[in-house]
């Protein structure tokens, strides 16, 4: 049974207030990841370690000056088709929440799972966001 909305709402918020997109259902999902260019999919939870570590280092990470073109989010526990979705895309990673992924074409590109989420404060986790977005969401230079 899905944990009640009012319970998982304020914790919505805290990623959708730093430009998440909320995918609630699969086809949520799959529109998200065929955006163009990168989508970092985060799957959110009710856990500690994502409301002390998770989700304040996502919104530490987005004020840096590379990051993805799209920000989405699944709710673990609540968006339950949609979680599971989004999984299907995390190819050869074991199932975990709260975790973070880097896409692009439907691709993993990049991923940081429960277990690093885990054993990292905010900040290092904002650090190791950073790292992945200047490896994966630099623009490509233009040549003139």
């Amino acid at each position: 049974m899905p944990y009640p909305e009012y319970l998982v709402a304020p914790m919505r918020e805290e990623l959708t207030a730093v430009g998440a997109r909320e995918c609630r259902t699969p086809a949520d999902v799959d529109a998200t990841v065929a955006s163009p260019g990168v989508v970092m999919m985060v799957v959110n939870s009710v856990c500690g370690c994502a409301a002390g570590k998770a989700r304040p280092g996502i919104a530490m990470a987005l004020q840096h000056a590379h990051k993805p073109d799209v920000v989405a989010t699944v709710f673990a526990g609540a968006d339950v088709e949609a979680t599971e979705r989004a999984r299907q895309y995390f190819t050869g990673i074991a199932p975990s929440s709260p975790s973070i992924a880097l896409m692009r074409d439907g691709k993993l590109l990049y991923m940081i799972e429960r277990r690093d989420i885990e054993s990292r404060s905010a900040e290092a986790i904002a650090d190791q966001l950073t790292m992945a977005f200047d490896r994966f969401c630099v623009p490509a230079e233009t040549t003139t």
